[in-house]
């Protein structure tokens, strides 16, 4: 019997399959029978345990029900890559994703400003050269003083011609402030790269210098120039000076009478001075080089101006330093700092009172211990030396809150104080300019007025015509004053919690307050509109009326390009509710804050690039009407080459020439509304500003009263001694 039928049998119902008969080197199913066909006596392998199909090795094989894995989950992919490749792949994946998110936003915005309405581009007028780099702008009258690396230029507002110009060896002019006195006399106000104040007086086109505001024979005690300002009427001029380790402020009062007259009486050493000033300073340069031998000839325009100009020197009034920390009393009782008090104010900056060095030590105790942690993450940086600080500084016409004795004379359109707050300071001091003049200027007056606010003061502003003035504290708290009735017109709030930079009034639709010096007018318009810009470019705008509740609108959020922050913003007084925005990309629009829209671009051509937008230089003359910008040529060529061009260009945008009356047009005045027709708001406030003026002579009893609570004072002082001796027996 053969065996084959037998075993294909078996094999067929599946007897063979069991795991005694397999070998290990060849199919069981087929070769393990033909071996046993061939020889029964062969042997056979037999394993004690069941085979197992092993565990696959990688965890990433995939199964058959996954075959379409890599599009559920592509990342999983970059997961199976060994390290650092894997760490690289997914950065990598992370800056491309983005820069596709960033670009795509940047595309958005664009097509976002193609649906918009495009404001007209408004091109310059007319344009001059100046040799040098121009780094400030002034316009008096009918001419445009500009500060350059080599000195002083005059040009005509007119023609944009050069008239005169003044060197005085090399020196750079960083600033400048210039002002119209009247029959063809300006003053101006420039300071050097190495912080020196020079006074000139620019009288029949030539530049005379009166003096050096800050001086010293030692030039290791030089003092440095922050900042200037100069008056409206040119009556007074302000100079922030830093020391080494200080600052104050120094007043000084202008005499400019006396130039006008002095300037009418010698006008032959005027114009002889200017015919040297007329010389070219950079042909004196050249001809310093080709002589060398330091001949009268070529003497410098400084020292000829201090041997021809001979006119009245300014006077210095106050010298003003920041406050002092408040430290501990030594005074025992009330009484005592009660008499330490010479004069009547009631609310000073804290320095008469009676908390003793231990007190602050226990209160500082128990903020350290109740803050520890937020104080231990912060860290002690900041050092304990004395740094310089810097002041805003204010002049202000006669109003209610700067009253001065009887027997002081006060002019309406001549500023009777000044208003001060220094950086990190709570208190905004008013000091009075109409004190009579004394041998010595006192080095730390006392304020007449002070004003405490609840946060510090971060900047300040006042209208034109000198009747509001407003406050911005860290907190985004706004404050509008009315300082001829003496109380505030509002108080605001930006919710978003930013931080205010710049603050300035703009110019109402009614346009006699404005131009009605006079202080005591009641104005024409009842809003007064002030303009907020923050530290993340975003613009608001503050409406104060004098009836009803103040409001706060959004003009411009933060945007969204970091080439479109705001740099600078500036009211334009010619236009009612207009303001010109710097962007960092160069552009210079012209805004209408009424309906937010810009309305013009002013463009310089094609070939200029506006210079400096993050800090441009310009000016805005309110009396021609015009726009003065700076413009550098854009080159081929490096950086380098660009920063040593040889001259600058000015461009003059007139606003005679543009259509913007019909884009700012001026509301209809208000008609005068009788005292029967007036809501109880308005009312009220007049009744308050009559009753203000009927209490003119309180100021004068106030002395009197003063003097009687000292004496009182003394004599329980006194009687209080007197009661300590008895009771010593």
């Amino acid at each position: 019997m053969s065996v084959w039928p037998h075993l294909a049998w078996q094999a067929k119902a599946g007897i063979l399959h069991n795991s005694s008969f397999f070998c290990t080197c060849c199919d069981p199913c087929i070769c393990c029978v033909f071996c046993i066909w061939k020889g029964r006596t062969m042997a056979v392998y037999i394993r004690k345990h069941p085979l197992e199909i092993p565990p696959p090795s990688e965890k990433d094989w995939l199964k058959d029900d996954e075959e379409d894995f890599f599009l559920q989950d592509p990342d999983q992919k970059r997961d199976a890559l060994p390290q650092p490749f894997r760490m690289i792949n997914k950065l990598v994946m992370l800056v491309f994703e983005n820069a596709m998110e960033i670009i795509e936003r940047r595309e958005m915005l664009r097509e976002a400003q193609k649906l918009k309405v495009q404001p007209t581009k408004c091109f310059p007028t007319a344009e001059f050269q100046v040799i040098g780099r121009a780094n400030c702008l002034a316009v008096s009258g009918k001419y445009i003083f500009v500060g350059l690396s080599v000195g002083l230029a005059a040009f005509k507002v007119s023609d944009c011609k050069e008239v005169c110009a003044w060197d005085a060896v090399k020196m750079e002019i960083c600033a400048n402030r210039a002002l119209d006195l009247g029959n063809e006399c300006h003053i101006l106000l420039a300071v050097d790269e190495m912080g020196l104040v020079w006074l000139f007086c620019f009288h029949n086109e030539s530049f005379l210098l009166i003096k050096i505001l800050n001086e010293v024979e030692d030039i290791s005690q030089r003092n440095t120039c922050v900042e200037v300002v100069l008056s409206p009427g040119g009556d007074y001029a302000g100079v922030l000076l830093q020391g080494n380790t200080k600052s104050w402020l120094e007043i000084y009062r202008l005499p400019k009478d006396s130039w006008l007259k002095e300037t009418e009486k010698s006008p032959g050493a005027a114009a002889g001075l200017a015919c040297r000033e007329r010389r070219s300073s950079w042909t004196s340069a050249k001809s310093l080089e080709l002589h060398g031998d330091g001949s009268a000839e070529m003497e410098s325009p400084v020292s000829a101006n201090k041997a021809d100009a001979k006119l009245s020197l300014p006077v210095l009034l106050l010298k003003v330093k920041p406050p002092k920390p408040i430290t501990g009393s030594s005074f025992k009782s009330p009484l005592d700092a009660l008499k330490k008090v010479d004069d009547g104010s009631m609310l000073g900056l804290g320095y008469n009172h009676l908390i003793k060095d231990s007190q602050w030590q226990q209160q500082e105790a128990i903020f350290r211990r109740t803050y520890r942690e937020y104080l231990e993450a912060k860290g002690e940086r900041e050092s304990k030396e004395e740094i310089s600080r810097h002041a805003t500084l204010h002049f202000l016409l006669p109003s209610w809150i700067l009253q001065v004795g009887p027997e002081m004379k006060v002019q309406p359109d001549v500023p009777a104080g000044i208003s001060v707050h220094w950086d990190g300071s709570h208190n905004l001091c008013f000091y009075l300019l109409k004190h009579p003049l004394k041998e010595k200027v006192d080095s730390d007056p006392k304020p007449d007025v002070v004003w405490p606010c609840a946060a510090p003061i971060v900047c300040s502003a006042v209208s034109s015509c000198s009747r509001y003035l407003a406050l911005a504290c860290e907190d985004a708290t706004i404050t509008i004053w009315d300082k001829h009735l003496g109380y505030p017109l509002s108080v605001t709030a930006i919710l978003e919690e930013r931080l205010v930079r710049s603050i300035h009034f703009l110019r109402s639709s009614a346009a006699a307050s404005d131009e009605t010096p006079c202080p005591g007018t009641d104005p024409a318009c009842p809003i007064v509109q002030l303009l907020v810009l923050c530290t993340d470019s975003s613009l608001y705008l503050v409406k104060a009326p004098r009836a009803g509740k103040p409001s706060i609108t959004l003009l411009a959020d933060r945007p969204e390009d970091p080439n479109l922050a705001v740099s600078v913003v500036v009211p334009v007084l010619a236009f009612p509710s207009a303001a010109l925005v710097f962007s960092w990309d160069g552009t210079v629009s012209l805004m209408n804050t009424a309906t937010s829209q810009i309305i013009y671009c002013f463009s310089t051509p094609t070939s200029h690039a506006v210079a400096s937008p993050w800090q441009p230089v310009f000016t805005v003359d309110s009396v021609n009407w015009c726009l003065l910008l700076r413009g550098d040529k854009q080159q081929q060529a490096d950086a380098l080459t660009q920063s040593r061009a040889s001259h600058s260009t000015i461009f003059l945008f007139d606003f005679n020439s543009y259509p913007l009356k019909e884009a700012f047009p001026k509301e209809p005045d208000l008609p005068f509304k009788t005292l029967e027709n007036l809501p109880w708001f308005e009312r009220c406030n007049i009744f308050l500003h009559d009753r203000q003026q009927s209490l003119l002579g309180l100021r004068e009893q106030l002395p009197e009263y003063w003097s009687q609570l000292q004496a009182q004072a003394a004599a329980m002082d006194k009687e209080r001694q007197n009661m300590k001796g008895h009771k010593k027996p």
